[in-house]
């Protein structure tokens, strides 16, 4: 669909997978200001969007280039000409390590790395292959999952420069810890800005040891207004932001209002009081928070405007469930728009979204690098 007037919503075949340009565009301003102000570069992750669209408006707001978590999203920007790809994930696997020399050949990728046990097998093939292999090292600030600890940074650091074919650049961490804080902004800030100042004080030791790390890196939308801000860190690598949505919205990163993502769908039964069902069930939507938060995502109107009274409390392949007391005033035909709980996740459910202005679904754009 590319249409100057568009189509109204009540045209589209729901569930559908709408973004609303200007809150989207609102969102790209905000932080590229925000960091541009402070000097600190901004590579946004694409597991987000997987939306070549979005990726270029991304970089018309001064992004630098991108992170990625998969290969295919890697090939997706390299293919589209992205010059400045961080694969923030150990290319581990024959798979993997034949996959990164070849894009490693393409030029303009980085690795990341937090062991010799991973990096060796791809130091090799790339020796062979003649191609140089530029990393960062995974740094562990608090979320324990990949990354060194910070005391065994510069020992890392010194059995990878042992191996053949890599440069470091610098170092990376992720600070998904923070979204432990909940709702105490106050902590989840003092947290942020933790990770940030040990980062920065890892790539001090580096240095000192005599490693090369002009790369400070840092990567989260709950720390973007604190990690990244932290004396000597160079760049942030937030994602959510590019739409928000409800998890953002709990943890006080945004506003209902900044939230850019909704799934579009319609009451399809209403035969039960406190009840009605609509046609997005947990096909449509991210499921990996509704444990935390109890729902699949913020019901609202047409508008974007949350319904009083009506939570989303459950769901099927293709059902969902919505109850409470506001589920009185619904009808069946009638359409409604959910935040997701997780941008990412209900991105990687979709094949296309529809961009939508003024109230239209003005332009389809495919969504690729799907699982």
């Amino acid at each position: 669909m590319r249409a100057a007037d568009g189509a109204a919503l009540d045209e589209l075949p729901t569930p559908a997978l709408l973004v609303d340009r200007a809150r989207m565009e609102a969102n790209l301003a905000a932080m590229a200001g925000a960091l541009g102000a402070a000097g600190v570069a901004l590579r946004p992750h694409f597991k987000t969007s997987k939306c070549v669209a979005v990726a270029r408006r991304q970089l018309a707001h001064g992004a630098i280039g991108f992170t990625c978590a998969t290969p295919a999203e890697v090939a997706l920007l390299q293919d589209a000409g992205v010059e400045d790809v961080l694969w923030a994930h150990q290319p581990v696997g024959p798979a993997k390590v034949a996959f990164a020399v070849r894009a490693l050949a393409r030029g303009g990728l980085t690795v990341a790395l937090d062991s010799v046990e991973a990096a060796g097998p791809l130091a090799r093939a790339a020796e062979a292959a003649g191609v140089e292999v530029p990393f960062v090292l995974e740094v562990d600030t608090g979320l324990h999952r990949a990354g060194v600890d910070p005391g065994r940074a510069v020992g890392v650091a010194a059995e990878l420069a042992a191996l053949p074919a890599l440069r470091m650049r610098g170092v990376l961490t992720h600070e998904g810890h923070l979204a432990a804080h909940g709702p105490d902004r106050a902590g989840l800030e003092a947290a942020g800005d933790l990770a940030g100042r040990t980062l920065a004080r890892v790539a001090g030791e580096l240095r000192a040891a005599g490693h090369a790390c002009p790369l400070v890196s840092v990567g989260s939308t709950p720390g973007a207004t604190s990690a990244p801000f932290a004396e000597g860190v160079t760049e942030a690598r937030p994602g959510t932001y590019v739409y928000f949505d409800a998890g953002q919205v709990g943890l006080g990163s945004a506003r209902i209002e900044q939230c850019a993502q909704t799934v579009l769908a319609r009451v399809t039964s209403a035969q039960r009081p406190g009840t009605v069902i609509i046609d997005a069930g947990i096909k449509a939507m991210s499921s990996d928070a509704v444990a935390t938060a109890g729902t699949l995502g913020i019901v609202c109107d047409t508008e974007g405007r949350p319904l009083d009274g009506v939570e989303f409390t459950g769901g099927n392949e293709e059902h969902g469930y919505l109850t409470g007391p506001g589920t009185s005033g619904l009808r069946v035909g009638d359409l409604l728009r959910i935040v997701p709980n997780h941008a990412c996740g209900t991105t990687n459910m979709w094949s296309a979204l529809y961009f939508v202005e003024g109230g239209r679904a003005v332009e389809r754009s495919p969504i690729e690098a799907r699982h």
